[in-house]
């Protein structure tokens, strides 16, 4: 069992990510295993969040099925490679064997500076140094990129080593076109998401 915690809507690149970890490890059903209580200030609200897992559960099962999907009422804390080992342990009483850890996870800014506050890989290397005392494997993945229409999704590394254009949407540009009625492109977002989230307004944010 590969377990995936976040803490935002789903959007295309997290799938893509989903897609590759239930490859790589053999005959595994993937947990997807968003927190839904509070997190932090400018993030979609928790009851919303659970709106969006549910459209995407239905909209993929058929094509999925080794996807299960299960809400965990939980504060985010965003202490970075702590929470790392917090949820590890959270999703082993689940039943999980793997968890997927990103780039940044349970991160934050600085106060001060608006800097990241944490490494963008110290979760990962947290979660490695603890694996064999906690009884479960990290799968480590690093940020999924859109390179286009023929070839879709792939891992940064590979973008930049073929000299890939990448094509990107900030998050501060998604909030911006949804709360403007802008289009928003399917390559970034899955559609079902994108009309909650509309639907939802400026109720959707925290």
């Amino acid at each position: 069992v590969v377990a995936f915690q976040n803490r935002n809507p789903i959007h295309r690149a997290h799938f893509e990510l989903l897609k590759c970890a239930q490859r790589d490890v053999k005959d595994s059903i993937l947990l997807v295993h968003p927190t839904c209580g509070p997190t932090q200030p400018g993030d979609i609200d928790g009851l919303v969040r659970i709106d969006t897992y549910e459209a995407l559960r239905k909209e993929t099962e058929q094509e999925f099925p080794m996807f299960r999907w299960a809400y965990l009422p939980y504060s985010m804390k965003m202490a970075g490679p702590r929470e790392a080992i917090q949820h590890m342990i959270i999703r082993k009483n689940f039943g999980a064997t793997h968890f997927i850890i990103g780039r940044d996870m349970a991160g934050t800014k600085s106060t001060i500076t608006g800097d990241d506050f944490y490494g963008a890989y110290d979760a990962q290397e947290m979660g490695k140094k603890h694996s064999a005392e906690l009884g479960v494997a990290v799968a480590h993945y690093e940020n999924m990129v859109y390179v286009g229409e023929e070839e879709g999704y792939v891992a940064e590394s590979v973008a930049k080593k073929a000299g890939k254009k990448v094509v990107k949407l900030s998050g501060t540009e998604f909030r911006r076109r949804l709360r403007a009625g802008e289009d928003i492109p399917n390559w970034f977002a899955f559609k079902s998401v994108v009309d909650i989230l509309r639907k939802a307004g400026d109720s959707a944010f925290c």
